[in-house]
């Protein structure tokens, strides 16, 4: 049962990384289609489509990241590191989090913004 346990902690981790480089990639997939539907007002629609399919897949990737990370959080519950080195670690990844929160949620409105218009 514990090795379930660790495949799924570490799987957890994985798809939880996977998740915020798929939904950066889908940011920068918007950037430069927007770009290219500037330039090519003939494919303005057709690119339009594509932008919103990959704004989409975002949500989908924020999500994931959103639930795979607050799975996370139930993992990293030992003192590995000692109980200041330990305190000082949350604090950090506190820090970490609101400021990538802030990120996401702002990569997102962004992309919702660029994408609809």
């Amino acid at each position: 049962m514990e090795s379930i346990k660790k495949i799924a902690v570490v799987l957890n981790g994985f798809i939880h990384d996977f998740a915020t480089g798929y939904w950066l990639s889908d940011l920068i997939a918007i950037y430069l289609l927007h770009g290219y539907r500037a330039g090519e007002p003939a494919l303005a629609g057709t690119i339009a489509g594509i932008e919103r399919f990959f704004f989409w897949n975002s949500v989908g990737a924020a999500v994931t990241i959103f639930a795979t990370g607050g799975m996370r959080t139930f993992t990293y519950v030992d003192n590995f590191y000692g109980p200041e080195a330990e305190k000082t670690r949350r604090k950090m990844l506190v820090i970490k989090h609101v400021l990538l929160f802030a990120i996401v949620v702002g990569g997102s409105w962004w992309g919702y913004l660029t994408a609809f218009s």
